[in-house]
Formats: C-alpha cells, structure tokens, sequence
C-alpha cells in the first residue's frame, strides 16, 4: 500500500467522480484508475462500484476512509509545518462551527484572518462536529460548552450573552427587561433536544418559573422570520441577533436579572494537535465573539456585519 494509493484512494472517495479526483490530484484518469485497482487488489475487496451517480463507496471504501483521513490530514499538517520559513503562516484550517455562532461572528472573522494570512486555506462546516473531529474529518468544532465529560480535549474560548428579539415595543434598543417578564410573551424557542433551550430552562428553573413555547422550532431562520411576521419574541445568543439591528421589523432587548449566557468551547482531538494556522483562526474568533458588548454595555455602531449569512448554513442542532 503507497502513499499516493491512498491519497488517490481519499480524493475518488470524498469526489465520488474518477475524473474530478484526477484533476483535483493533477494526474491524467487511467493513472487514478490503476491506482485504485492496484490498492483493491491489496486488499482482496472492491472499494467502489460504479453507478449513475458515478463512483459509490463500498463498506470496506467507508472503513478505510475514517482509518486514513485522520493520518492524511497529520501528515499534511506535518508537511506543512516543515515547509513554514521566516514565521510565514501556512496550511490548511478544517474546522466546524454552530451555526448560531457562525452567523455574528464569521463573517469578519474570515475577511480578517484571509487579509492577515492570505496563504491559509480555510473550510468552516456545520453538522456532526463532535463525531468529524472524533474521525478525523475536521482538526477543531467550536460549540456551545459540552454538559457531558468528552474523550476529547475541550477549552472554554468565551461567554456569550443571550438576548430578546421581538417586535418594537416603543423601548430603546437593548433597553432591559427582566428575566421573569419572559414567562409571559409568546416565546418562540427551540426544541427540548436543543442546547440553547436547555440554557433558558435552566435558567428560568433558577427562578422557579415555567417557559412555555407557543412554538417550538431548530431553525433559526424562521423563528426570525416568525417574529417579523407574527408578533412574536426569541432568545437567542447575542451574535445572532446582531445583525439585525438593521431590521426594523426585529427589535433587540437585553436580559436582566440575570442576563443568560452561553459558554462557547472549542473541542480538539487528544492524540491530534491542532496545526499553528488553527490556533490562530480559533484566537482570532474568540476575540471578535468576545469583543462584543456583554449587558449594559453599549453595542458598536458597525456590529451588523452580513444579514445574509445566516443563509448560507443550515440550521443549528448541536
């Protein structure tokens, strides 16, 4: 089994198209093709079967995919370690990320680490975090703080404070409102299986009182667009809610006595260090989530950064 076998192995695999891995490996078809061959020989069964969907993986493809991946990705962190000179930032960030956080905060977080580290390739994923950094798929996921006691290695990066949306009531922007007055507006939460409704009824179980929804959903775009449309309010974490200050139909108001907060925790691999180039992503993140105003405090004039990105991710289940 060579190297090249299997980094072709993992290009066929995570393309599903002879052709596209190929090209993404710079070499002509029927030398990729060989390659495979070769490797399934090796090992005494097929790894792909060709359909109209073009190459699917066998059982075996799946196993040899989450045995290798991670060992590819250390050596090409490795290589790429090597290869730095003169405090050049190289590489390759692979990371995932909540997607309620990734709607306040990566957006900027992006443009500035492309403009400080313009060689830095950089993939930001939403899905199974926890289980890709397990396989190797991503090197970091940054989540709502774990409840349970993981294998892998888990550092708070900030705190983040939790805010109301609704619609305008005649109150300043992020005038307050008590905690306890929240019993009492037709709430639109998340499901019970969610951690951002385990926060508020920790909380609310705090001060012995009982949230009930009037609708229950996961998808942050709607439940924006529920309060636009119907009335209705929302606690969410502050990065989702700053952009859209902008919205006139959505007014944002802070939570006193007490003011909720989620913790945001970065999770890694024990036995798989994170490249410089990650670190670097990950402390730039953090400072721009943590650089936003926590309660009583006023927010910038430029914390609406892209309204649009909540768009781009799907919606949040971790």
């Amino acid at each position: 089994m060579e190297f090249r076998q299997i980094q072709y192995f993992i290009c066929l695999f995570e393309e599903g198209s002879v052709t596209r891995a190929a090209r993404r490996v710079h070499v002509v078809q029927p030398a990729l093709s060989v390659q495979i061959a070769k490797l399934e020989e090796e090992l005494g069964q097929p790894l792909f079967t060709r359909s109209p969907r073009g190459m699917e993986p066998t059982d075996a493809a799946h196993r040899m995919y989450q045995l290798y991946l991670p060992l590819m990705r250390d050596f090409a962190h490795a290589r790429e370690q090597m290869l730095c000179r003169d405090g050049e930032i190289t590489g390759q960030v692979t990371i995932g990320m909540i997607t309620s956080l990734a709607e306040g905060v990566l957006s900027e977080t992006l443009t500035e680490f492309a403009r400080t580290y313009p060689k830095v390739r950089v993939s930001v994923s939403n899905g199974r975090l926890l289980e890709w950094v397990s396989t190797g798929q991503i090197d970091a996921a940054i989540v709502d703080m774990p409840r349970q006691p993981l294998t892998l290695n888990v550092e708070a990066i900030g705190d983040e404070e939790m805010v109301l949306l609704g619609p305008p009531d005649g109150t300043p922007p992020w005038s307050p409102i008590a905690f306890a007055d929240l019993a009492a507006l037709p709430l639109v939460t998340t499901t019970r299986q969610h951690v951002l409704r385990r926060i508020l009824d920790d909380y609310a179980q705090s001060l012995k009182l009982t949230i009930t929804p009037a609708v229950e959903v996961d998808s942050m775009i709607t439940t924006v667009k529920l309060i636009a449309a119907t009335g209705m309010y929302a606690v969410l974490p502050r990065s989702a809610a700053s952009n859209r200050l902008a919205d006139r139909a959505v007014h944002v108001r802070r939570i006193v006595d007490p003011t909720p907060v989620r913790q945001i925790a970065c999770v890694t691999h024990p036995r798989r260090p994170i490249n410089t180039a990650t670190s670097l992503f990950i402390e730039m993140l953090a400072d721009h989530m943590n650089a936003r105003p926590l309660a009583g405090e006023s927010p910038p004039d430029d914390m609406g950064s892209d309204p649009d990105i909540i768009d781009r991710y799907t919606a949040d289940h971790n």
